[in-house]
């Protein structure tokens, strides 16, 4: 039987191409049919993209982003197809999209190809009464692109539009984790869905020279008694929520890693934080500018970790059975928090609706109380993280939920052509 090659299309953000990376590489260890020779990058030609209009979102920004890079994609897709073609040895199965990428699944009709999208996590419509979800979803809980009458409204739209004309959906979870929405979404009316998840790169947990004081500080700390926060590559706080942050911490009384950034590119961090803060706390708090997640989250004296909820960090902190207190920013991580909150029942809630672009300040004594919920060895979000962590561990081993839904999606796959 010939090798076959998928041809995967990530879209152009950090989080999406460790996933998209990750994925592929569990393809390749889990059947030697697929072609052997590891990924290769493709680097397309640039193009000429319009200025980013402040005016309107970033979702709209990235939908013409994806349209602009239709020829290029389409023509690497026919390179790659003719060259397999003419050696005889190895097949194109199919391409796999990142969701914002939807629109190429025309390329993919064009030369005969399944197209496969892959949203991350289970997606929704923009509406209150959501399919997929439990309870009803409030408005404070929507991306701000379901507000923007500038776009990003729009981008949604046309991208869950696409859906139905993919081959399949491949998400980024475990079937225990959202039993409830991959249900609901399982029949005939949708493409079939394959639950793979957690997808983490395990091989990351190392760190640079630069971070050996904070691991060394971590260290020796006893075991669950530390709290993490960490906002992510785009996680940056103004000096009064700097402010409340810091108090809310040191009232607390708890340790805690802090992975403090700041808006200003003029302010050093330490200078933001209220005066007498970091001799107040030292020994029992250590603040550095960026932390190794990953690593971090894996050490046993994680005892909570303050999160802005993007996919890739709730499944890790499930991964190293973190509790995490939920503080989303941007993009889908308001959605994400009201899930972990309000339908699983996996987190602690600090707001549901904070977003980065306000003015809206979360005070000392809601921060003192998500850390204390959060640390407190009895309360039962850790024991519910525990069990969901093992699950999740054995999800991906041998007869697992997605050990298995990656076997049906590669026979799928092999089979469609």
């Amino acid at each position: 039987m010939k090798k076959v090659e998928l041809i995967f299309v990530p879209a152009p953000a950090t989080g999406h191409l460790a996933s998209t990376v990750e994925f592929a590489k569990r393809l390749l260890c889990r059947d030697d049919r697929i072609r052997p020779d590891g990924i290769q990058l493709i680097e397309l030609p640039q193009v000429d993209l319009p200025s980013l209009d402040p005016k309107k979102s970033l979702e709209s920004f990235l939908d013409v982003f994806v349209q602009c890079y239709i020829p290029p994609v389409r023509n690497a897709v026919r390179d790659i197809v003719s060259m397999r073609c003419s050696l005889g040895e190895t097949r194109v199965a199919g391409l796999v999209l990142d969701l914002f990428c939807s629109p190429m699944i025309d390329i993919a009709t064009d030369f005969g190809l399944p197209s496969y999208l892959y949203p991350r996590s289970v997606s929704c419509d923009p509406e209150h009464l959501i399919p997929g979800f439990v309870n009803p979803v409030p408005s404070r809980a929507l991306p701000s692109a379901a507000f923007c009458k500038d776009g990003g409204y729009t981008t949604y739209v046309k991208v869950a539009e696409r859906f139905k004309d993919a081959k399949g959906i491949i998400i980024n979870i475990f079937e225990e984790l959202e039993p409830y929405a991959l249900n609901y979404f399982s029949n005939d009316q949708n493409p079939p869905l394959y639950p793979i998840g957690p997808l983490i790169e395990l091989n990351g947990l190392s760190y640079s020279d630069s971070d050996d004081k904070v691991m060394k500080w971590l260290d020796d700390q006893p075991q669950a008694s530390v709290v993490f926060l960490c906002f992510g590559s785009m996680g940056s706080f103004k000096a009064p929520q700097v402010k409340e942050i810091a108090q809310g911490l040191e009232q607390s009384g708890f340790r805690f890693l802090w992975s403090l950034r700041v808006q200003s590119t003029q302010n050093d961090a330490s200078e933001m934080l209220p005066e007498g803060f970091l001799e107040t706390v030292q020994g029992r708090g250590m603040i550095c500018g960026w932390a190794p997640q990953l690593t971090v989250l894996a050490y046993k004296a994680l005892g909570g970790f303050i999160s802005h909820c993007c996919w890739n960090s709730i499944l890790e902190s499930f991964w190293f059975g973190v509790s995490i207190v939920t503080w989303p920013l941007y993009a889908e991580q308001q959605l994400n928090a009201f899930k972990m909150v309000k339908e699983l029942g996996l987190a602690v809630e600090t707001r549901l609706n904070y977003r980065k672009d306000s003015d809206e300040v979360v005070m000392i004594d809601e921060i003192e109380k998500a850390v204390g919920m959060v640390m407190d060895g009895g309360n039962e979000v850790r024991k519910k993280v525990k069990e969901m962590s093992e699950i999740a561990r054995k999800s991906v081993m041998e007869g697992g939920s997605s050990f298995n839904s990656i076997g049906k999606l590669i026979e799928d796959m092999i089979g469609n052509n």
